[in-house]
């Protein structure tokens, strides 16, 4: 099944997917220093969760490596710099801030007892130890989740949780794919995903590549299909998880999980143990992005509506009550979430 990567780190530079450019053409860009990987993860070129924080990473190693500085305090002066850049280009998803926290904490290592040629070396190989570590979180989130997906069925997914979002093979799409090769007959029910069309331009593209059949589908048809549709399950990423199980997604997720409640249709999560964030009790203190109102008034530049105040948050919050399980690599979470997310969280860490 062939699954495409958004992200690579080559001799040349880190190597990118425009995902804006997705489906009409594939293209690719590599940027070689700190500023273009910070640019390209706030404009959109590559998105997701899991793959922004991989993104991240390379990021920081580049600006690491691409540093003029003749000693280690001058190096770590620039890398604050280098790592706040990072920090100030998406603020939803927490995969992009334990990445930043992963390589700050590598490079404290390295500077202890290390030399600058080392320090660089060494966070190259943290940024690229990070990316692997991703594809086999994938795997193994695919494997646990794949046991909840019918033999045979109808399965709704929102956003693009693939391997476009996580350089794997995806989270809620990991689940899909790894049903499939299991001998699954699955059919996916893909919301177009207004108003970046994640769901139309890249969940049905990456679906159409790996031959796994599909049905786009509008947004405002999503309560149709799960009350009339036969659909057995819905399966979703995650960009933040609240202690408490609340969990962040792409804008449009939360009303699924209710109209799915109400029909009776089991709801799934399916992230990796680096989205939970303890240190927040609930939803509530998730921050939301606000995006440009272009994105909801324009389609590729053509515009289709007047000028009139637009509302555009990025992300919406589920309830944990609506939420049936949370699939990780760790093992899958049910209620009560902030018991089995805890374990999980305290398994991950002794691993």
């Amino acid at each position: 099944m062939r699954v495409v990567q958004p992200i690579e780190w080559t001799s040349a530079g880190v190597v990118m997917i425009d995902q804006r450019r997705l489906p009409g053409e594939l293209i690719r860009h590599t940027y070689t220093g700190y500023v273009e990987v910070a640019a390209a993860i706030r404009d959109m070129v590559i998105r997701g969760a899991p793959a922004i924080g991989v993104a991240a990473a390379m990021g920081i190693a580049l600006g690491v490596q691409g540093s003029k500085a003749q000693s280690i305090h001058e190096l770590r002066s620039e890398f604050e710099v280098i790592c706040d850049a990072m920090a100030r280009t998406r603020p939803t998803a927490v995969d992009l801030f334990w990445a930043i926290k992963r390589m700050q904490q590598r490079f404290e290592e390295l500077s202890a007892g290390g030399d600058l040629t080392s320090i660089r070396d060494g966070m190259v190989a943290e940024a690229r130890r990070i990316h692997e570590e991703k594809r086999a979180v994938d795997e193994a989130i695919g494997r646990f989740g794949a046991t909840f997906m019918p033999e045979k069925g109808r399965v709704m997914t929102q956003c693009n949780a693939g391997a476009l979002a996580t350089a794997g093979i995806g989270t809620a799409l990991g689940v899909i794919r790894v049903a499939v090769e299991q001998g699954r007959k699955l059919r996916v029910f893909v919301p177009e995903t207004r108003p970046y069309l994640q769901g139309a331009r890249l969940t049905a593209w990456e679906l159409a590549e790996g031959g796994i059949p599909l049905t786009l589908i509008t947004d405002n048809m999503v309560g149709h299909f799960l009350k009339t549709g036969n659909i057995d399950a819905v399966v979703v990423g995650a960009d933040r998880i609240a202690a408490n199980g609340d969990t962040a997604n792409k804008i449009g997720t939360y009303q699924i999980a209710v109209l799915a409640r109400e029909n009776k249709v089991p709801f799934y999560v399916a992230a990796p143990i680096s989205t939970l964030d303890l240190s927040i009790a609930s939803g509530e203190s998730i921050p939301i992005e606000q995006r440009p109102a272009e994105e909801v008034t324009h389609v590729r530049g053509v515009k289709i509506a007047p000028d009139v105040e637009v509302a555009n948050p990025a992300f919406d919050v589920t309830p944990a009550p609506l939420i049936t399980a949370i699939f990780t690599e760790r093992g899958v979470a049910a209620p009560p979430y902030r018991d089995s997310l805890a374990r999980l969280y305290a398994e991950s860490q002794q691993a």
